[in-house]
């Protein structure tokens, strides 16, 4: 019985194949997914079973679920896309007898003004509704994400935004993939279940610019703008007007306290403390 991660050829997807190889998963049983060729190659060099799996095309799916125990279905990025894409995979799940499903969601994605949210509400929804056994993963923000202001703040020694005084109870990708991997590795023990994974610390982004000036030794300044002043500033960076407006809309959820406080979760899933914004960002640095 197979473990299969729908989008090992992403950051996520490869980390979760990484993590489930070092809590003993035997190689033998873990099938990695993926629409690119040149991923697909990558996975197949980890030993792994590799299996084409587009959700765009709904005749790669059934073949690459069949007979799975477990399967990890990573949110697609695609608004507009996503909920089909989703569907698609649940559908060919359901048709092959797939045994579980983990899916990696949206903080308090039922409940929320995060305008992101909608799409993985909705792939919640598909999942009650299936009737497969079913674990949610409403993963919080990847540290991994102000890489942007780590390089802005290197070349300028500021970085803009207009999250205000919100917080970011973020934590590294290895943290999220490390409690995928968990779950994976024994789903029965985590049906039903839907964690809200946080990291251990939530943080403004002026303690942010703090931290980028520890890791890059030099002064570092966060200007806070208003929303209408940071989505000119991202279209005057080059963003177009759509990309601008939503990146935007993201640091206002965070200004209005979307992202929430740590839970515990992750920290009890993975079984040690989330790693620190920091430490990721100086890999980086």
């Amino acid at each position: 019985m197979s473990v299969v991660i729908v989008g090992a050829t992403g950051h996520l997807g490869r980390l979760v194949v990484e993590e489930l190889l070092e809590r003993g998963t035997p190689a033998e049983r873990i099938v990695g997914g993926g629409g690119e060729k040149e991923g697909m190659a990558g996975v197949a060099g980890w030993g792994v079973g590799a299996a084409r799996i587009d959700l765009d095309d709904p005749a790669t799916l059934a073949p690459a679920f069949e007979g799975a125990a477990a399967l990890l279905l990573v949110s697609t990025s695609e608004p507009g896309r996503r909920v089909p894409q989703h569907r698609a995979a649940v559908e060919a799940a359901a048709a092959a007898g797939t045994g579980h499903i983990v899916y990696t969601s949206a903080p308090r994605a039922d409940d929320t003004p995060l305008v992101l949210a909608p799409d993985h509400k909705a792939t919640e929804e598909l999942l009650a509704a299936s009737g497969i056994a079913h674990t949610v993963l409403r993963n919080n923000w990847y540290s991994e994400n102000y890489l942007p202001q780590l390089e802005q703040a290197r070349a300028t020694g500021a970085f803009l935004g207009s999250a205000g005084r919100g917080r970011v109870p973020s934590a590294s990708r290895r943290d999220f993939a490390a409690a995928a991997a968990v779950v994976l590795a024994d789903p029965a023990a985590h049906a039903g279940a839907v964690y809200e994974l946080t990291g251990d610390t939530a943080w403004t982004h002026d303690e942010l610019a703090a931290t980028l000036a520890d890791v890059l030794g030099r002064d570092v300044v966060y200007k806070d703008l208003s929303t209408a002043e940071h989505t000119a500033a991202l279209v005057g960076a080059g963003l177009d007007a759509e990309t601008a407006a939503f990146v935007a809309a993201l640091d206002g959820n965070i200004r209005d306290g979307a992202l929430g406080e740590p839970t515990g979760d992750l920290r009890r899933l993975i079984g040690r403390p989330s790693t620190p914004l920091a430490d990721t960002l100086r890999e980086s640095a």
